[in-house]
C-alpha cells in the first residue's frame, strides 16, 4: 500500500527550503551506472521527487530528467524553482509511471521509496527501465548529528531528545527506522547485479535554524504539528534554545556542521 504525505503547500515549501540535496550520492550512483549502462544517457526519472532538490542534480548527466510525485503541491513547488532546461516534472503515483516500457536509463527515488507500494513500484520500475538501465533507491536515517567546537557530544544528546520526543508520532508503517523497508526491497529485487550500502556520511555546514527546519519537515513532526500546533512550536523552541545555550550563542543563524547518515541500494537491469 502506498502512503500519501507531504502534500500541503506549506510543507512542500519547507521541503524546498530545508531538505539537503544528496550530491555525494548522485556521484556514487553515476559511478555505478557508467560502468554498466551504455551511453548516451537519455532519460532519468526521479520518482517521489518532492520539491526537486535531487532531481536537478541529475541534469548534467542526462539529455532529459523528469521528476514525478503524487503530490500536486510538491510538483508545483518544484516547477516554481529555478530548473535546468532539461528538467521537467509530472504528477503521478510511483506505481503508475506514464512512460513507455524500456524507455528509462536511470530510475531514482531519494528519501521516498519507503512510502511506495513496494512490490507494485518495483514491478513498474522493471517495466520502464531499459536493459542495462539502473535503479537507485536512497534514504537516510533520522538521527542527524551536529558538530560544533568541543561540545558536539552535548549537542547530540539534545538532538536525541528532539528525536525521542517525535518517536511516538512516527508512522507505524515506518517504525523506528525505514532501513528495514529498503533492505526488504533490495532482497526482493531479482536483478543479480545489485549493491547495498549503509556507510555513507555527508557533512553540511549550515545555520542551526536550518537543522531545526529540516527536522520540522519530518512526517513525525508534521503529525505532532497537526495534532497540537502549540506543542510542536514549544518543542522546536525548547530544542533550539537548549542548543544555543550549550553553544553559548544568541543567534540561531550560527553555523554548525550537520552529519547525515545515508543508506542506499543500486541495481542494474539485465
Amino acid at each position: 500500500m502506498a502512503v500519501r504525505l507531504f502534500e500541503g503547500k506549506d510543507h512542500a515549501a519547507a521541503y524546498l527550503q530545508y531538505r539537503v540535496a544528496p550530491q555525494e550520492l548522485v556521484s556514487t550512483v553515476m559511478s555505478f551506472m557508467e560502468k554498466r549502462t551504455p551511453k548516451p544517457f537519455n532519460l532519468a526519472l526521479d520518482v517521489g521527487c518532492g520539491s526537486g532538490q535531487g532531481t536537478t542534480l541529475l541534469a548534467p548527466y542526462f539529455a532529459k530528467v523528469v521528476g514525478t510525485d503524487v503530490s500536486p503541491a510538491q510538483i508545483e513547488t518544484a516547477q516554481a524553482n529555478k530548473n535546468p532546461p532539461n528538467v521537467s516534472y509530472r504528477q503521478c503515483p510511483a506505481e503508475e509511471l506514464p512512460f513507455a516500457s524500456g524507455e528509462v536509463d536511470l530510475l531514482s527515488a531519494m528519501t521516498a521509496a519507503h512510502w511506495f507500494d513496494h512490490q507494485r513500484f518495483l514491478k513498474e520500475a522493471d517495466r520502464v527501465l531499459k536493459p542495462g538501465g539502473c535503479l537507485a533507491l536512497l534514504s537516510y536515517s533520522m538521527d542527524m548529528e551536529l558538530e560544533y567546537g568541543d561540545i558536539s557530544s552535548t549537542l547530540n544528546d539534545i538532538c536525541k531528545e528532539f528525536y525521542g520526543a517525535l518517536l511516538p508520532f512516527r508512522d507505524p508503517y515506518i517504525g523506528k527506522s525505514s532501513k528495514k523497508i529498503y533492505l526488504d526491497m533490495f532482497n526482493s529485487c531479482s536483478y543479480p547485479d545489485k549493491e547495498w550500502n549503509e556507510c555513507l556520511q555527508t557533512k553540511r555546514t549550515l545555520p542551526l535554524s536550518q537543522y531545526i527546519g529540516m527536522v520540522e519537515t519530518f512526517s513525525s513532526y508534521q503529525k505532532l504539528k497537526n495534532k497540537d500546533p502549540a506543542e510542536a512550536e514549544r518543542l522546536s523552541d525548547h530544542i533550539r534554545n537548549k542548543l544555543m545555550s550549550a553553544m553559548k550563542v544568541s543567534s540561531p543563524e550560527t553555523e554548525v556542521t550537520m552529519i547525515v547518515h545515508y543508506f542506499y541500494w543500486l541495481a542494474c537491469k539485465p
